[in-house]
């Protein structure tokens, strides 16, 4: 039983005083590297973007529909339901991978939007990948097939931001200890 609790990685409060027992090796935080190798690919990052279309189709039912028959559509080049689809997506997107590092799609398969270089998501980053980049990706719907052909199962807004989207239970992992 000793054996084991020796194995295991315990950080401390304090991360810079986090060490990593293995047998008799003791690394510093600095010198840990987490597991983040399990990229989360395209048919399970493909239904979790299926269920928050549903979920943003429901809330387009339930609000934006009715806002439309009561505000006057002025004749626009874009339709007032287009923008009001538009703000609402982005909207959504954007704020959910701010806040939590995913949508709620992503929540419900266990798979979460991570910085690559970064040590979390900043506002540059969620906006380049779910503005620019989401809106370059829709605009040619083929190139969401790139998360199946790429290393790190990235699409091109993930590319453009420099995010993946990995397994959530690989951030819970032990980290992958390597030695220098």
């Amino acid at each position: 039983m000793e054996d084991q609790k020796s194995n295991e990685f315990r950080p401390e409060q304090n991360e810079e005083k986090a060490v990593v027992e293995h047998s008799e090796i003791n690394l510093s935080a600095e010198e840990v590297q987490y597991d983040y190798n399990v990229y989360a690919g395209f048919w399970i990052r493909f239904l979790a973007y299926t269920i928050d279309l549903g979920i943003l189709l429901a809330i387009e039912g339930i609000v934006l529909r009715p806002l439309v028959n009561v505000i006057p559509d002025f004749g626009g080049s874009f339709p007032l339901n287009t923008i009001l689809w538009g703000v609402l997506f982005y909207t959504y997107f954007v704020l959910m991978t701010k806040r939590f590092g995913q949508t709620l799609g992503k929540m419900i398969f266990g798979i979460k939007v991570i910085p690559m270089k970064e040590e979390k998501l900043t506002w540059a980053t969620v906006l380049v990948r779910e503005l620019a980049g989401r809106y370059i990706s829709a605009s040619l719907i083929l190139l969401y097939l790139l998360a199946a052909f790429t290393p790190k199962k990235q699409n091109l807004h993930d590319i453009f931001a420099d995010t993946a989207v990995i397994h959530e239970e690989t951030i819970l992992r032990k980290p992958a200890v390597s030695l220098k």
